[in-house]
């Protein structure tokens, strides 16, 4: 378990200032992550890497030259907001591009690729290569929907080596997708992991037995079997991955066998001497392996093991030297020691809203005092229901965003905003500190609800109904799932359209949204029956089964709570029809 914490919604912001301070010899802090404290004498393209935290040394301990120039990083689990994302790639980017890279996980896509649209509109030249190293997390027919576990650091090794040659932005595109198209990874557990302040791991393994298949973010195994012996575990990565192997990939590979956080440097010697002759029996021959904690999960016990097919490039790529915080091969060049200025976004300023908007907006205020006290009774269940086919944090996400969501909200009421914008700072200030799918989610909800309230007049019915519905097509939009799914969008889509059929009837925004947010609810229960499809839950298939959607479920949980406040207010939210 992890026992050295204080406020845990708190510890991974500590330990990012941490580990700045103590590699200031590498990195240097940035709102968001960290960059290169260095540079070349010439600039290079920027590799930005990024994800959750609670895997050291990825993703921060992976800047450094010869590899990553910044790496974003997210609440524990969480992937990294697209803020985050966006102020450490604008401040890595050197004037040749950024190519950013980090493992297959929805909410990192969705983040991801919104800081790249941003960039992108602000004129940088950005590419993104995500990894999909996991064979077991798709089949090989859907090698795309695949997640990154520990084959990350062989695609920012190469990415990083291409970058400090001097190849341009195409070129360090082209050899990171050669590299993900190269590299398997397989990984296991004996035990999950716990995260600050939990009182139970994310899953857990019976005695004796060992979890096949497992993710880095707590996901539980495909399959339990007996705990095998260490040659059986090597023989079981080995035949496994050349089961795999790419079409033509040759015979030169780079084995890195990983250890999640709980399995000693000894234990994994034991299964590399296995590793090795098991690889030299069937013709390959191994250059330059990588043994130790390379991808962690907290205090998970439990391995993994990677192989990267090599030709005469990424061979050459893979030998090149790189000196980070936690990976260092070869003497690299002299670096220049420098201090990147960075600038923290501009609070833009508040526009005062009218009079009958501001209204609106305190009771907004209201709502979401409401909705931190519901999330934050809930949050250890909707963690718990998280890790039965995820990572478990959910609840810790949601804690994060409401309350972030809230004192931005407050904070605009304070300097008379309208109910418009209002809720786009909530949104804008949840997204940032949620970070994950979820985080992404309720981020486009509340812009689109604040766009269609507005700031200067007081809403109606129909407004809020409208706005209901175009987060209803927003979310559905950028994150493609449908009802049926097993995600957030199975309560939604039922939400938003009882809301709009209840307005269309001319009940009052109180009615409807008490039908609306009974059928959320409903909806939501009836996730336990379905099988998730999309998400990191997809991958385990029917073992969701029986256990509800924790997305659907907050949502639900949320509807319902506004609607307490929507009922108990004396004023008249809305006007007219």
């Amino acid at each position: 378990m992890t026992r050295l914490f204080n406020d845990p919604a708190a510890f991974a912001d500590e330990m990012i200032e941490g580990f700045a301070a103590a590699s200031a010899a590498w990195v240097q802090p940035v709102p968001g992550g960290v960059v290169r404290s260095t540079r070349a004498a010439e600039p290079t393209v920027a590799l930005v890497i990024g994800g959750g935290s609670g895997h050291y040394p990825a993703f921060g301990g992976l800047v450094g030259a010869g590899l990553a120039h910044g790496a974003a990083m997210g609440n524990l689990f969480a992937s990294p907001s697209a803020q985050q994302v966006h102020s450490v790639a604008k401040t890595a980017d050197q004037g040749r591009g950024v190519l950013l890279s980090y493992g297959n996980y929805a909410g990192d896509v969705l983040h991801f690729d919104q800081a790249q649209a941003r960039l992108i509109a602000e004129g940088h030249d950005v590419r993104t290569v995500v990894v999909t190293d996991d064979i077991w997390s798709a089949p090989s027919d859907r090698k795309e929907q695949r997640r990154g576990i520990a084959g990350d650091l062989a695609v920012f090794k190469i990415a990083g080596a291409a970058a400090a040659a001097g190849y341009d932005l195409d070129g360090v595109e082209r050899v990171a997708r050669h590299a993900n198209e190269r590299t398997r990874s397989f990984g296991v557990a004996f035990t999950g992991c716990t995260l600050p302040g939990a009182r139970a791991p994310l899953f857990e393994v019976p005695p004796g037995k060992m979890a096949v298949g497992l993710g880095i973010h707590g996901e539980p195994g495909i399959d339990v079997v007996d705990v095998p012996t260490a040659d059986e575990l090597a023989a079981l990565f080995v035949e496994g991955l050349l089961k795999e192997a790419p079409a033509g990939a040759g015979t030169r590979v780079v084995p890195l066998l990983n250890g999640l956080g709980g399995v000693k440097y000894e234990e994994l010697f034991v299964v590399y001497r296995a590793v090795r002759r098991l690889l030299a029996e069937r013709g390959l021959h191994v250059v330059e392996p990588e043994v130790g904690e390379l991808c962690t999960s907290f205090d998970m016990a439990g391995c993994s093991l990677t192989l990267l097919w090599l030709d005469d490039e990424l061979e050459r790529l893979w030998a090149a030297p790189a000196d980070a915080p936690a990976y260092r091969k070869g003497a690299v060049p002299q670096q220049e020691r420098v201090d990147v200025p960075t600038q923290a976004e501009a609070d833009a300023a508040i526009a005062s809203g009218s009079a009958e908007s501001q209204r609106t907006a305190a009771l907004v205020g209201i709502a979401l005092d409401a909705m931190v006290d519901a999330i934050d009774t809930a949050a250890d269940e909707l963690g718990r229901l998280d890790s039965i086919a995820g990572d478990g944090d959910h609840g810790i996400g949601m804690r994060r965003g409401v309350h972030a969501g809230r004192d931005a909200a407050q904070a605009a009421i304070a300097a008379g905003a309208g109910a418009g914008t209002t809720l786009t700072a909530c949104a804008d200030a949840w997204s940032d500190k949620a970070g994950g799918t979820s985080g992404a989610i309720w981020a486009a909800m509340l812009r689109e609800l604040g766009a269609s309230l507005g700031d200067d007049a007081a809403p109606t019915r129909t407004d809020v109904a409208q706005g209901c519905s175009r987060a209803r097509d927003a979310v559905m939009a950028f994150g493609k799932a449908q009802v049926g799914d097993k995600t957030m969008v199975d309560a939604i889509v039922p939400f938003a359209d009882t809301l709009t059929a209840g307005v269309a009837r001319g009940d009052t925004l109180t009615e409807a949204w008490s039908q609306a947010a009974l059928a959320a609810q409903t909806a939501a229960d009836r996730t336990a029956d379905l099988a998730a499809s999309l998400g990191r839950a997809r991958s385990h298939g029917d073992r969701s089964i029986g256990t509800p959607d924790p997305g659907a479920i907050s949502f639900a949980l949320l509807t319902r709570t506004v609607e307490a406040v929507l009922t108990e207010s004396q004023e008249q939210p809305c006007s007219g029809a």
